[in-house]
C-alpha cells in the first residue's frame, strides 16, 4: 500500500470522488480493520473496500425504509429457504453505479481490482435455480422500487463445495462465514422465539371462551441478519432478512443444576443446528427432522416479523390482506400458513373463520416442479412429535375443505381422496402443495407449459375448484448480473451500438437485430465471445490442467445433476460421435469441447454415478490421439454463480435437453440465449417461450413434445430402442462393459440397466432425434458468419425473459402493489417508528 495518510488532513469538501473513496478505504482499513500496507492481506483489502461500498448503501437503505414506514404502502414478503446470492461486492457497485470510479480508485493505488473481487466467498445458500431465482427477484423488486423483503435462513455452511477425486463427486463443507460477511448487519436484539414438540391443551379465557394452548415446548430463538439490496440506477435498497438458530438461553439448567455440564452444552448446540446446514441429506430419520424444523423455524419468525411489523402502523389483524402479500417460494416455506393460523387464534383470539378469510388472501404460492415424486410430503407422525398444534390445524383446514369438495363435487368420492391435503397411504402423510393451494388466494407456475401442466394434469382436481387462483408466471433473470457484471465485453459492445437503455429495459434489444446482418458488428460479436472463451480457457488450464482450443464450439450442459436433465444423453451421443470419428464415419466436423458442471445431491447415487461416467469418458476420449483434437470432455467442479458468470458468456451452445414435460421453467435456458448462446433442446419448460421469441429458425429443437412422451410412456420398451439403433446399441453396451472404467469394468452398469429396464426419461427413444440435431449444429458451426447471425438474434429477442417483467406481472397480477419511487431525505433521526435495531420497520 502506498502512503496515502496526508490523505486524512484533507477537507472532505475538496476532495473528488476519487480521492473520497480512497479516504473512505484507508479509513476503514485503519480504523475497522487495524491494518496498513505492511500487514494487509488481499482479503483484508476486500473487506475495507467492502465497508466503504456498503458506506454509500447504507444511506440509501436508511432512506428506503423511513419511506416505507412515512408512508405505509402495501410490502412484499418473498419466503424462500434459499437465496444463491453469489458474490456482492461487484453487483453493489454495479447497482449504485460506481463501479468504473472504484476501480479506478483502487488501480491508483497500485491493486488489481479483479484479484480482490475474487477474494469474496459466494453466499451459496440454495441448491440451485430456486435460489438464483429467488436472487434475481430480489434484485429485480429493488431496481423496480417495490416496498418488498427477503426472507430466508442464514445458513452457516452453504451448499456444499465440490471436489472431483478419480472421477468421483466428493462433498466438503462449504463454510462461507468463516471470514467476516461484511454485506450483513447483525440484529441480536430483533429476535423470535419458535416452539417445538410439546402438546395442546384446552383452556378457557376470561370470557368463558374456550382456545387450545400449545405448551411444555422446547423453544429456539430466531435472530435476524440484514442484507441490503440495492436497486440499479434507483435510489431503493430493499431487505433481505436471513434468520440463524441461537438457544433460548446459554444452558439448559436443569443439565447445569445436575453438575451435566456437557449434556447442557449439548443441548444448546442441537438447538443451533437449525440453521447450520442448508437442506441436509432426507434419506434418513434425523435429517429429515432437521428439514422440517427448518421449514418451520423460517416460517414461524417470518410470521411473526411480519406481523410485528404490521402492527408498527395497524391495530386490526383483520386488515392484514390490504398491506401485506406473503410469496411462497415452492412449498417449503408453506408452514406459514398454519403458523398464521395458529397466532390468529391462539394468541389473537380470532375465530376460525375471520383467521382463515384474513390467511387465505395474504398468502400466494409459487410452484416449481412438474414430477410428483419431488413434491414436498411429511409423516403425520413427524407432525405429531415436532408440531402438534399445527397438526391439529391442518387437520381442520383438511376437513372444511372437504367438505366444501363435496358440496360441489357430491358424486366424486375418489376427487375427495384425491384432493385430501392428507394422503391417505400405508404411512399418512401431508401433502404440502396441497396445503399450500388451499390456503392461498393465488397459484402459479413458472413456465406457459409448466402451468397448462399443473391446470391439466398435476393439480386438475384444483383447477376444476378453483380455476380463479392459478395463473403463469414466466420465470426471468437479472440481466445486470447476467450481462453487464457477467460479460462487460458483450455489455460494451451492445452499449456502444444501441445505448444502455437495455440495462433496465431487456425489450431494447431488439434494437440488435437489424445488426445481425451487418458483416462488421458479427466481426466484433465473433471477437467478444473468443475474448469470453479464453478466459474460461484459462480457467479450465488452471483448473483442470487441460487445455482447449477456443475456436472449437464450446458446448455447455451446467446445471444441477439430474436424472431429468439428461445429462447422460447428452454422454451418449458425446461416445456416438467419439465412435464414428474412431471409423472415419463423421465426416466434416467442428472441434467441440464438451463442458459439462453441476452438482448431485450427496445421496442421489445415479447422479453421481452419471459424474463418474463424464469423468471417465473425458479420462480416454480426451487422451486418444486418434481423435485430432476433434474432442475434448470438461467437467468443472464445484459450480456456482462466479463460476456460471463465466461460463455463459464463453458458451456457443447451450443444453437444455430435459424430458419434455418434466422442467418447470428452467433460467440456465434463459442466461446462455442472453449472451448469444444457441439452444439445442426439447420443447419443454421455458424453451418453447424461447423458440416463439427467437424463431424456431434459430434453435434447435429435437425430441418428443409432452403430450407425445405421455402417449409413448403406457407402453414404453426401451430395449427396442436399444435393439433398433445398432450406433445406440454399440454406446450402452461399450458403458457397461467397462470402456469408460476399466479398472473397474462393472462400475457403469446400474446406469445401463436403468436404461434397458425402465429408462423414465426416455433417453433411447430421443437418441437418434438428438443426433440429427447435434449433425445441424456442426453444419451451422461451419459457417462462422451464419453462426454469429443466430447468435445476434438470440441476444436480441431475449427481452420477455428479464425478471424485471416477471416481477412486474407478480406485481399488477397477485401482489396488487406498485413502484415507491425512493428520494434522498436528510436530517434522519431515531424516533419511535425504528425497532429496537435501529432501522425503520
Amino acid at each position: 500500500m502506498s502512503d496515502d495518510s496526508e490523505l486524512f488532513d484533507e477537507s472532505v469538501a475538496d476532495l473528488d470522488p476519487a480521492m473520497l473513496i480512497i479516504k473512505s478505504f484507508l479509513e476503514h482499513m485503519e480504523y475497522t480493520l487495524g491494518k496498513d500496507k505492511y500487514t494487509a492481506l488481499t482479503r483484508d483489502v476486500f473487506s475495507a473496500l467492502s465497508y466503504s461500498v456498503r458506506d454509500r448503501l447504507i444511506a440509501r437503505w436508511l432512506d428506503t425504509q423511513q419511506a416505507y414506514y412515512n408512508e405505509d404502502p402495501k410490502r412484499v414478503y418473498y419466503v424462500s429457504m434459499e437465496f444463491l446470492m453469489g458474490r456482492s461486492l461487484e453487483n453493489a457497485l454495479m447497482n449504485l453505479e460506481f463501479l468504473d470510479d472504484f476501480r479506478s480508485a483502487m488501480e491508483s493505488l497500485g491493486y488489481d481490482f479483479s484479484e480482490i473481487i475474487e477474494v469474496e466467498q459466494d453466499a451459496g445458500l440454495g441448491n440451485g435455480g430456486l435460489g438464483r431465482l429467488a436472487a434475481c427477484f430480489l434484485d429485480s423488486m429493488a431496481t423496480m422500487s417495490i416496498p418488498a423483503y427477503g426472507y430466508g435462513i442464514r445458513y452457516e455452511y452453504g451448499i456444499f463445495r465440490q471436489k472431483i477425486v478419480d472421477g468421483a463427486q466428493v462433498e466438503l463443507p462449504d463454510n462461507w462465514l468463516r471470514y467476516t460477511n461484511p454485506w450483513e448487519f447483525d440484529r441480536q436484539q430483533h429476535l423470535h422465539k419458535v416452539n417445538f414438540y410439546g402438546k395442546v391443551i384446552e383452556k378457557k379465557d376470561p370470557d368463558g371462551r374456550t382456545f387450545l394452548d400449545w405448551v411444555d415446548t422446547e423453544h429456539v430463538m430466531a435472530i435476524a441478519h440484514d442484507t441490503p439490496i440495492p436497486g440499479y440506477g434507483t435510489h431503493t435498497v430493499n431487505t433481505l432478512r436471513l434468520w440463524s438458530a441461537k438457544a433460548s438461553r446459554e444452558f439448559d439448567l436443569k443439565f447445569f443444576n445436575e453438575g451435566n455440564y456437557i449434556r447442557a452444552l449439548e443441548k444448546k448446540m442441537t438447538s443451533e443446528n437449525i440453521s447450520k446446514v442448508l437442506y441436509p441429506a432426507d434419506n434418513v430419520k434425523e435429517g429429515r427432522e432437521l428439514r422440517l424444523k427448518q421449514e418451520y423455524f423460517l416460517a414461524s419468525a417470518t410470521v411473526h416479523d411480519v406481523l410485528y411489523r404490521f402492527k408498527k402502523f395497524h391495530a386490526d389483524l383483520r386488515h392484514l390482506p390490504e398491506k401485506v402479500v406473503v410469496q411462497l417460494n415452492d412449498t417449503h416455506p408453506a408452514l406459514c400458513i398454519p403458523e398464521m393460523m395458529r397466532v390468529l387464534m391462539d394468541l389473537e383470539r380470532f375465530s376460525w373463520e375471520d383467521a382463515w378469510e384474513v390467511t387465505r388472501k395474504t398468502f400466494a404460492y409459487t410452484n416449481h416442479t412438474i414430477l410428483p415424486e419431488a413434491l414436498e410430503k411429511w409423516p403425520v407422525w413427524f407432525f405429531e412429535q415436532i408440531l402438534p398444534r399445527h397438526l391439529l390445524i391442518i387437520y381442520e383446514i383438511n376437513e372444511k375443505f372437504l367438505v366444501d369438495v363435496k358440496n360441489r363435487f357430491p358424486a366424486d368420492d375418489s376427487r375427495i381422496e384425491r384432493m385430501s391435503i392428507i394422503e391417505e397411504a400405508w404411512e399418512r402423510k401431508i401433502r404440502m402443495a396441497h396445503l399450500a393451494i388451499v390456503g392461498s388466494f393465488s397459484v402459479n407456475g413458472v413456465a406457459a407449459l409448466h402451468t397448462e401442466i399443473l391446470k391439466k394434469d398435476l393439480f386438475k382436481d384444483f383447477y376444476d375448484m378453483y380455476p380463479e387462483r392459478f395463473n403463469n408466471k414466466t420465470n426471468g433473470i437479472t440481466q445486470r448480473r447476467w450481462l453487464k457484471k457477467a460479460n462487460p465485453g458483450l455489455s460494451a459492445l451492445i452499449t456502444e451500438a444501441i445505448g444502455d437503455g437495455w440495462v433496465k429495459d431487456l425489450d431494447q434489444l431488439k434494437k440488435l437485430r437489424p445488426l445481425a446482418d451487418d458483416p462488421l458488428f458479427r466481426a466484433s460479436w465473433q471477437v467478444v465471445k473468443l475474448r469470453a472463451k479464453e478466459r474460461l480457457a484459462a480457467y479450465i488450464l488452471k483448473h483442470n490442467c487441460i487445455a482447449v482450443d477456443i475456436h472449437s464450439l464450446f458446448d455447455c450442459q451446467v446445471k444441477r445433476i439430474h436424472e431429468y436433465k439428461r445429462q447422460l444423453l447428452n454422454v451418449l451421443q458425446i461416445i456416438a460421435v467419439y465412435n464414428r470419428i474412431k471409423t472415419g464415419l463423421a465426416g466434416e466436423i467442428p472441434p467441440r469441447t464438451f463442458i459439462f458442471s453441476g452438482k448431485a445431491a450427496p445421496s442421489y447415487t445415479m447422479a453421481k454415478l452419471i459424474i463418474r461416467l463424464i469423468n471417465g469418458a473425458a479420462e480416454l476420449i480426451n487422451n486418444d490421439p486418434a481423435i485430432h483434437g476433434k474432442l475434448k470432455i470438461i467437467f468443472l467442479a464445484n459450480y456456482s454463480v462466479s463460476l456460471a458468470e463465466m461460463i455463459f458468456p464463453a458458451a456457443d451452445l447451450s443444453e437444455q435437453i430435459s424430458t419434455a414435460g418434466t422442467e418447470a421453467s428452467g433460467t440456465g435456458n434463459m442466461k446462455f440465449t442472453l449472451n448469444g448462446a444457441l439452444t439445442i433442446g426439447t420443447l419443454d419448460g421455458a424453451n418453447i417461450e424461447i423458440m416463439e421469441e427467437v424463431g424456431a429458425e434459430n434453435i434447435f429443437i429435437f425430441g418428443m413434445n409432452s403430450d407425445e412422451v405421455a402417449a409413448m410412456r403406457r407402453n414404453y420398451s426401451p430395449k427396442d430402442w436399444y435393439n433398433g439403433n445398432p450406433e445406440l446399441k454399440k454406446v450402452i453396451d461399450q458403458i457397461g462393459n467397462g470402456t469408460f472404467s476399466p479398472a473397474e469394468p462393472n462400475l457403469f452398469q446400474p446406469l445401463v440397466d436403468s436404461l434397458l429396464s425402465s429408462d423414465s426419461y426416455m433417453l433411447l427413444a430421443d437418441f437418434a432425434s438428438y443426433m440429427k440435431s447435434q449433425e445441424e449444429v456442426n453444419r451451422l458451426y461451419l459457417d462462422s458468419g451464419a453462426w454469429y447471425r443466430k447468435s445476434i438474434i438470440n441476444t436480441a429477442s431475449v427481452g420477455k425473459f428479464s425478471s424485471d417483467r416477471t416481477i412486474r406481472e407478480y406485481a399488477r397480477d397477485i401482489w396488487a402493489v406498485a413502484p415507491h419511487i425512493v428520494g434522498s431525505r436528510t436530517g434522519r433521526t431515531p424516533d419511535d417508528s425504528m425497532d429496537d435495531t435501529g432501522i425503520s420497520l
